[in-house]
């Protein structure tokens, strides 16, 4: 019983001839061709399948026919056939025809006993027509292998780029070096000509403009005249760098929140700048770095992306091995005591009719270790005597570590303090902002605590310690408690931290601070600022209006001024006639007082001969 079948047919034009009734093709379109359907007689599901000849090279060959067979469709329902005009005879076509042709290949026989398999369906049919079409299914897999041939082969050629990539990376493994190489180095070496030259950041920094763009010319640098100060250092050093040279660096540490820390220059008052050397966290961490550590090594200029110089050895910490370095103990933990030994601030043959060191240390000795205040109303000399003190320890301690910390102070002043003092000199003048003033004083007192743990006797000149409370009134948090003067209730606890920190250490190392502390100003914060450390301190000197007025110097009250514990400082021979002599001016006001002592003063050449004759 035959059956009417509804199958769609493809039909392809052959070089030598064309199926008669057939359409013309439609022009190809870019992309994935479509499929056009029209309408074709019945096919007979009987029909053998025959060989086709191909005119045009007359071999037996089946045509390109493709078409899918539908089951279960009714008698004398129509027959659609899908015409496709293909491009070429290409690989996929004939990737095609190995597939079939793999799959046509006789399978083995099936034991006695066993269910025989399903016969295999004939690979073409013909039509109607008379010409052989291949079986459904291998006809769409043929019409998917020819029309999206090429789609694969653009994909496939994509996807195969980039999964290759991984494959061409590990044959050519030293491109992944040479990256990494020049990652690390920023730019290759030119030469090794200054190998074992070691250049100083500091030194560099120092330099004048000329000096720095004749050394900038010898580098070759392009275009150096047109360079700002900054941006020739850092031409200079990476200049040197790259001809094998050595940069070297050494800078206070300041460790900031997220772990890391740079190298701050006392020479930029502490300020972050472009000269700053960058710490890691671990090298912080290795060596047992702190904030306010003198450290110094071997730094590299920056790399690709990077802004700031890096440290790549630590050679120094407070000037020690890093190994020692590690052991210290901590400031907090160290022994304080009263000092018992003294600075002298008495400077013989100086050539100078200053009297102000000869009666510090009649009226009120220094020790190592002291907490000092000069209470000074305005206009009264405290800086001129600021500068007498740090030349007297210059002269007579060289031993010692001066600083002098200027706080909120005139411009005009701190030039001339950096031109008279040899010490370190760190201002913040009056211009900056309140947090400017905290952040220096605690880099500063950070710095001798370091030191003092390594055994060091470090001076701290304070100028003033009212004008810092200040800024830690206005920096720190409010607390709702308002004091009189407006000064908040937590306000001076960083201040008095400061200050406190002054002490002389059981087993070796000080820490002196000598700091100014505003009074008669007309102000009530001033005033509260002075009685809360009026007691702190275990020596005082008052500076007096009234001799300033009759231009009396040092202007010096006898009377107020002293020292606790002066005994420890003074012999007792020397002490016992300091009594007699504050015995013979108490009775007198303090212009005359002071007037009779340098009077006194003025006929000998040291206090020794002074108290001599005070015996006759």
């Amino acid at each position: 019983m035959s059956q009417e079948i509804e199958s769609p047919v493809v039909v392809t034009e052959a070089s030598s001839s064309a199926e008669a009734g057939s359409e013309a093709p439609a022009p190809r379109r870019r992309g994935r061709p479509r499929k056009k359907v029209e309408e074709k007689s019945v096919a007979d599901e009987s029909a053998a399948p025959v060989q086709v000849a191909d005119g045009g090279a007359g071999k037996a060959e089946v045509a390109k026919v493709a078409a899918a067979v539908g089951a279960g469709q009714n008698e004398g329902e129509a027959a659609v056939a899908v015409v496709v005009r293909p491009k070429k005879r290409d690989h996929a076509a004939r990737k095609a025809r190995k597939e079939e042709g793999g799959d046509a290949q006789p399978k083995s026989q099936p034991e006695s006993g066993e269910k025989p398999s399903r016969p295999p369906k004939p690979e073409y049919q013909m039509d109607e027509s008379g010409e052989a079409r291949p079986d459904g299914n291998v006809a769409e897999s043929a019409a998917r292998d020819e029309h999206g041939g090429a789609g694969d082969a653009q994909d496939g050629g994509r996807r195969n780029r980039w999964r290759n990539k991984g494959e061409r990376d590990q044959q050519r493994p030293d491109k992944q070096q040479r990256r990494n190489k020049q990652r690390d180095d920023g730019e290759e070496k030119i030469s090794d000509e200054l190998e074992g030259v070691t250049l100083n950041l500091k030194e560099v920094s120092a330099k004048s403009p000329t000096e720095l763009l004749e050394l900038a010319n010898s580098f070759d640098i392009e275009n150096a005249a047109a360079m700002r100060k900054q941006e020739q250092v850092s031409a200079i050093l990476r200049a040197h760098g790259l001809r094998g040279g050595t940069i070297y660096s050494e800078g206070v540490l300041e460790i900031l929140p997220d772990g890391f820390g740079f190298l701050r220059s006392p020479d930029a008052n502490y300020l972050s700048g472009p000269d700053d050397v960058y710490v890691s966290t671990h090298q912080i961490r290795r060596f047992y770095l702190r904030k306010g550590d003198t450290v110094a090594g071997e730094i590299r200029h920056p790399r690709r992306g990077e802004k700031y110089f890096a440290l790549k050895t630590v050679d120094t910490a407070n000037g020690e091995p890093p190994e020692v370095a590690r052991n210290k103990v901590l400031f907090d933990n160290l022994t304080p005591l009263y000092p018992n030994e003294r600075l002298r601030m008495e400077v013989e043959h100086s050539g100078r009719k200053d009297m102000t060191g000869r009666i510090i240390d009649i009226v009120s000795p220094i020790g190592k270790g002291q907490r000092a205040l000069l209470v000074a109303p305005p206009r009264t000399g405290k800086t001129v005597m600021m500068q007498a003190i740090a030349h007297s320890i210059e002269a007579n301690h060289p031993e010692v570590v001066l600083m002098v910390l200027l706080i909120d102070e005139r411009p005009e002043e701190v030039t001339d303090m950096k031109r008279s003092v040899k010490g370190e000199v760190v201002s913040s003048t009056f211009d900056e902002p309140a947090q400017r003033h905290v952040q220096v004083s605690e880099m500063v007192i950070e710095k001798a605590k370091r030191l003092v743990e390594h055994g060091r006797d470090v001076v701290i000149l304070l100028d003033s310690i009212t004008r810092l409370a200040r800024a830690y009134n206005t920096v720190v948090p409010s607390s709702g408690k308002i004091l009189t003067g407006g000064v908040d209730a937590n306000a001076l606890h960083r201040p008095k931290r400061f200050f406190g920190a002054a002490r002389n250490i059981e087993g070796g190392g000080s820490l002196t601070i000598i700091a100014t502390a505003l009074v008669e100003t007309g102000s009530k914060m001033d005033e509260v600022i002075f009685e809360e450390f009026k007691g702190t301190g275990n020596m005082e000197i008052k500076l007096d209006r009234k001799l300033t007025d009759k231009r009396v110097f040092p202007a010096i009250d006898i009377a107020p001024s002293g020292t606790r514990k002066e005994e420890l400082l003074t012999p007792r021979d020397d002490l016992q006639k300091v009594w007699i002599l504050r015995k013979i001016l108490s009775p007198m006001g303090t212009v005359d007082a002071m007037e009779f002592l340098i009077d006194k003063l003025g006929t000998t050449k040291n206090n020794a001969e002074f108290f001599d004759r005070m015996n006759q």
